[in-house]
């Protein structure tokens, strides 16, 4: 059963890592007009203080709600994420896909997503998702996206009944940089965020795995300083 509204603003469900690409996206859904309803995965991910992350953005941007969702994708492993007999690499972002691509994830996420937006009766799904400074994952591309969206306006009773639903991906072509600049502009604190792949459990990034790579490479080129506890790696 759809939930009544609680405002004249339409309804949209966030995906909340609580990394600085998510945090990011939840800012540019809020200031886009829409009330936002966050959800993060516990899927266990070796960060997982990225959830206490996640709790931070969601409160500090003004979402009507949070929930984390448990998933135990742990169990089939595959990924240096899940996977801890897997290392995280720390040599440098290469070419092709990494072992730290957790199989399936972001369609997962997406289907958990589209269900509580059917529930609450929104049309609007934003996540994350970057093609430019990313690691190569597959479920990070636009036509991704795209090919999601199409799927979910099939599977659904809300967009069989003519509420369509739309994916919206607003950091697909900006490169971190321009991430870190749209964030900064609207006003997110990027030091409430984690995103390393290692981080201990005081949210202190390793600042050698891809994530904190791409992460501090951002902050230099956008001029703008990096507020993010690194544990090791600092130059």
């Amino acid at each position: 059963m759809t939930l009544p509204p609680t405002s004249s603003r339409p309804r949209a469900v966030v995906l909340l890592s609580g990394g600085l690409d998510s945090a990011t996206t939840l800012a540019i859904a809020r200031d886009a007009g829409y009330d936002c309803y966050c959800l993060s995965l516990d899927y266990g991910q070796r960060h997982r203080v990225e959830l206490d992350a996640a709790a931070r953005v969601a409160k500090a941007l003004d979402a009507s709600e949070q929930r984390v969702m448990h998933l135990a994708l742990a169990e089939f492993g595959g990924s240096a994420l899940t996977d801890t007999a897997i290392d995280v690499p720390v040599d440098g972002v290469g070419a092709g896909i990494p072992v730290t691509y957790v199989p399936a994830r972001n369609t997962i996420m997406l289907s958990l997503a589209l269900a509580w937006a059917e529930v609450l009766g929104s049309r609007d799904i934003f996540v994350g998702v970057n093609a430019v400074d990313y690691s190569g994952y597959p479920d990070c591309r636009p036509e991704y996206i795209a090919a999601f969206e199409a799927m979910a306006n099939l599977a659904t009773r809300a967009a069989v009944e003519g509420a369509r639903l739309t994916i919206h991906a607003p950091l697909i072509d900006l490169s971190k940089a321009d991430i870190i600049r749209r964030g900064s502009a609207l006003g997110v604190d990027y030091g409430l965020t984690v995103s390393c792949y290692q981080a201990d459990e005081k949210g202190h990034a390793c600042g050698v795995c891809d994530s904190c790579r791409l992460r501090r490479e951002g902050f230099a080129a956008a001029g703008v300083a990096d507020p993010t506890p690194y544990a090791i790696g600092e130059k």
